[in-house]
């Protein structure tokens, strides 16, 4: 009797766990698709077609990205040649400069985008498109660029009367990215063109020291050298991120940590560009600094979510504003501000001229200020 109630349960415990395989029944609340919804794209990859699909569609508006400066001028020394060490009259052979990367259009008139970095100082900049599965080089014209974010944006100079439609890929949404979402990085690492790569998203928000607008997705997908610039997609193919930053092994290359610069961030950033060639940013006049556990008990505070206003700079908009050093800065125009890092970004999005409501905490008693936003300036910044 025990035996059969012993196979009577293995049967029925069986049963149960196939459950989940059987066509047509739902997943247990453990794998409920209705918490994935706020990720930018809700189409699963594993066991379809789906990267073939995007990689095959969006491959056209990837480019490679070359810019050349003019050849420099010869020195008269050689420092560090063991040629001509012996030898310092003799002139250094000229070198011309620049580099390349990747990029992707993102209008069907040849607007595109690419890393700051990858165009620096160009004099000349081509960029080479698949045109009915063969390359054809294009000069571009650098449109406007900023340093600080990274990010550059060109216009692909048409031939003669040509006005061919470039392929070019769709905006997504950064803020609905998810960790664990799945994405394709499209570029040219070590030179080698149109290279697919696919992985998930690791992070968000990571702030790598590289300026003080960091705010980069982190990515598992294979990015190396000559990446830069290039796309990072979601599974509809929508443009999430630009890939810019690596950490790198001995080899230098590509450890599974990649970093992107949300989309959301480059749409921002990109209107200035169109507009004006450069990015024209809101500034406080504070200097902050992270409020530690510490200085919160010092403060008679009861939470470390802030920015603290260690200095005021003199006849700038806080010090207009009646901002104090002490302050600690718990929201600006309306969003809160839980870490030192996300002022500076809030800031910088706010309009010269511009008066905003900014909410403090002054001897533990919360009170809003009215402050006039001010442009930054590049000694500012």
């Amino acid at each position: 009797m025990k035996r059969t109630n012993k196979i009577i349960l293995t049967v029925f415990l069986m049963a149960y766990l196939a459950l989940p395989m059987i066509p047509g029944q739902p997943f247990s609340s453990v794998w409920d698709q209705k918490e994935a919804v706020a990720m930018s794209s809700d189409t699963n990859p594993v066991g379809t077609n789906l990267i073939v699909q995007v990689a095959k569609k969006q491959n056209p508006a990837v480019v490679w990205v070359e810019s050349a400066q003019k050849v420099q001028k010869m020195n008269r020394r050689t420092p560090g040649n063991p040629l001509f060490k012996n030898f310092p009259g003799i002139p250094q052979p000229p070198q011309r400069g620049g580099g390349t990367g990747s990029g992707f259009i993102i209008s069907p008139d040849g607007y595109m985008l690419t890393n700051h970095h990858v165009v620096t100082g160009a004099d000349k900049i081509t960029v080479r498109l698949q045109v009915a599965d063969k390359e054809k080089d294009y000069e571009a014209k650098l449109i406007g660029s900023d340093s600080k974010t990274d990010i550059a944006l060109l216009k692909i100079k048409r031939e003669g009367n040509d006005t061919t439609p470039f392929p070019y890929i769709p905006m997504g949404d950064s803020k609905q990215v998810e960790v664990g979402e799945w994405v394709i990085a499209i570029g040219n690492p070590f030179g080698l063109s149109h290279t697919v790569t696919t992985g998930i998203v690791s992070a968000k928000g990571r702030d790598i020291g590289a300026g003080p607008y960091d705010e980069f997705i982190q990515t598992d997908a294979s990015i190396n050298p000559g990446n830069s610039g290039g796309p990072l997609l979601n599974m509809k193919g929508e443009v999430i991120g630009i890939n810019t930053a690596i950490i790198s092994g001995n080899a230098g290359g590509n450890v599974g940590i990649g970093f992107a610069i949300p989309i959301n961030m480059a749409a921002g950033i990109m209107k200035d560009l169109k507009e004006h060639g450069k990015v024209t940013r809101g500034w406080l006049g504070v200097m902050i600094q992270k409020l530690t556990p510490d200085l919160a008990e010092s403060f008679s505070l009861k939470t470390t979510n802030g920015a603290l206003v260690s200095d005021v700079l003199p006849n700038g908009p806080a010090f207009k504003g009646g901002l104090k050093s002490g302050d600690v800065i718990v929201k600006f125009d309306g969003q809160p501000v839980e870490d030192v890092s996300e002022l500076p970004r809030l800031v910088a999005t706010v309009q010269p001229g511009e008066t905003v409501d900014v909410v403090i905490l002054r001897d533990g008693k919360e009170q809003t200020m009215r402050i006039t936003i001010d442009a930054q300036s590049e000694k500012e910044a």
